[in-house]
């Protein structure tokens, strides 16, 4: 039976599948509010978790080696635009994407900690919003604004400011029962994957027109990212659910 794991389809985890298929690995496309539902319910035996639920998965998962999605300064694809400076967001209603899931969090970790301002609503289903937040492709897309949004934001470098640390949006868990050798499999996918992404990614000469994106605007975008867990973001992480804990409690 083929291993089963959970493709988020966006552009900066690109690299994590680029070895998988040739290797019988079943790929499934779904967005990350999505697959800690789809993990529980044994639909996926691993994946890149959002670092918000891997604590809940631990009981049946295990980190798959150090693998993570990391941003070093700027996210560049979780961008907030808004109608109004983000300092003045107290009140607001804001228009999360439905695909959001540690990203919600950073933003208001960032609006109530970092600017001390408390909106009204978070909601995927608010046309008239102050605020819209996207992320993923849709950030990429937008990361140069929206018409009628005078302000954007890239929450990334918002957190950078705030704490001087990378942001951690995912980390990659297998299944504890998964036989052998299918973790070695997958760590390997990984491994190689990377590296080829990583080598091939100097001679993009294709535009991706649906992100707005030149081979300069994504080698840039690229190389701010970080897809291993070292010392600065091992902080990061602890910070970022610290903080979380602040404004929950």
């Amino acid at each position: 039976m083929a291993i089963k794991v959970g493709r988020v389809p966006y552009l900066g985890l690109e690299p994590f599948y680029f070895d998988m298929e040739r290797r019988g690995i079943e790929l499934i496309s779904i967005v990350p509010s999505e697959i800690t539902k789809a993990a529980r319910a044994g639909l996926l035996d691993a994946g890149p978790f959002p670092v918000t639920d891997c604590p809940s998965l631990e009981d049946d998962f295990d980190y798959l080696t150090g693998f993570c999605f990391s941003t070093i300064r700027t996210a560049g694809s979780v961008i907030l635009n808004t109608n109004k400076p983000i300092e003045e967001l107290d009140g607001a209603q804001v228009n999360v994407s439905q695909d959001a899931a540690t990203a919600l969090y950073l933003l208001k970790v960032i609006l109530n900690l970092k600017y001390s301002v408390n909106p009204i609503s978070y909601d995927a289903t608010i046309e008239s919003a102050d605020a819209i937040l996207n992320v993923g492709n849709a950030g990429l897309r937008y990361r140069r604004g929206i018409k009628g949004f005078s302000h954007s934001y890239d929450l990334g470098e918002e957190w950078h400011q705030f704490t001087n640390l990378p942001f951690v949006f995912s980390r990659w868990m297998i299944r504890k029962d998964l036989e052998r050798p299918h973790p070695a499999v997958i760590e390997d996918a990984l491994y190689v994957g990377l590296q080829d992404w990583a080598d091939g990614i100097f001679h993009i000469s294709e535009s991706r027109d649906n992100l707005r994106m030149h081979p300069q605007d994504i080698l840039t975008y690229t190389q701010g990212l970080r897809y291993f867990m070292g010392v600065p973001e091992k902080k990061a992480l602890e910070s970022f659910l610290n903080h979380l804990k602040d404004i929950t409690a």
